[in-house]
Formats: C-alpha cells, structure tokens, sequence
C-alpha cells in the first residue's frame, strides 16, 4: 500500500464526500418527503463512484418526471463537477421497492 495510493483514496474519499453533498443538497430542493431520502454510494472501480438515489415513490415520480428534465439535469451538474476531478459518477434514482428488488437480484447474484 503505497503513499500514493494512499494519497489517491483519500482524494477520492473527499471528491465523493463533495458530490454527495452536492446531490442531497439538488434533490432536497425537489422532494417533498426527506425523511425517506436515501443516499447510497458504491464505488466501482478507480475513480468511478455510484450513487443510488432511495426515495419515496411520489418524490420519484416529481424528479424523473417531466420527460426526465430534473433527473438529467441532477446527473449532468454531477458528471460536470465529477470531471473536473477526472471522476467519472453514476446516479440511479429509484424507490425503496426498486431499491429492495435491487439488492435481493445483488443477494442473489453473489449466493451464485
């Protein structure tokens, strides 16, 4: 475990502290229930960070709804700011059903 990778974890610990910020602070401006807002982060891979967005259905409905025009836009102002680190991020928006149909198919996928 070198210095510099030591160096590069922890850079990329704070980029992902910093777009975390950002993407609850944007999708707070939106939701109307935040006490069932979830916001999971998953790396995957070097420089590569997942965010999954767990939000009540209604509040799913008010981000991607509008032809997805919110959503995109969440996703583009991410990605933009992730870039400049030369991070490259993901944002899945979904509900807490979606959410628990995804982590079983994960569950389920790793008892292979």
């Amino acid at each position: 475990y070198s210095r510099h990778t030591h160096l590069e974890h922890h850079v990329m610990e704070t980029i992902t502290a910093q777009l975390k910020d950002f993407i609850q602070y944007i999708a707070l401006q939106f939701i109307k229930d935040p006490k069932m807002a979830e916001l999971r982060i998953g790396h995957s891979g070097d420089n590569k960070v997942n965010f999954r967005l767990v939000l009540s259905q209604p509040d799913v409905a008010t981000l991607i709804g509008r032809q997805g025009f919110t959503a995109s836009t969440i996703r583009s102002l991410a990605k933009s700011a992730a870039e400049r680190e030369g991070v490259k991020v993901n944002l899945r928006i979904h509900s807490h059903e979606e959410e628990r149909q995804y982590t079983a198919a994960l569950e389920a996928k790793a008892m292979e």
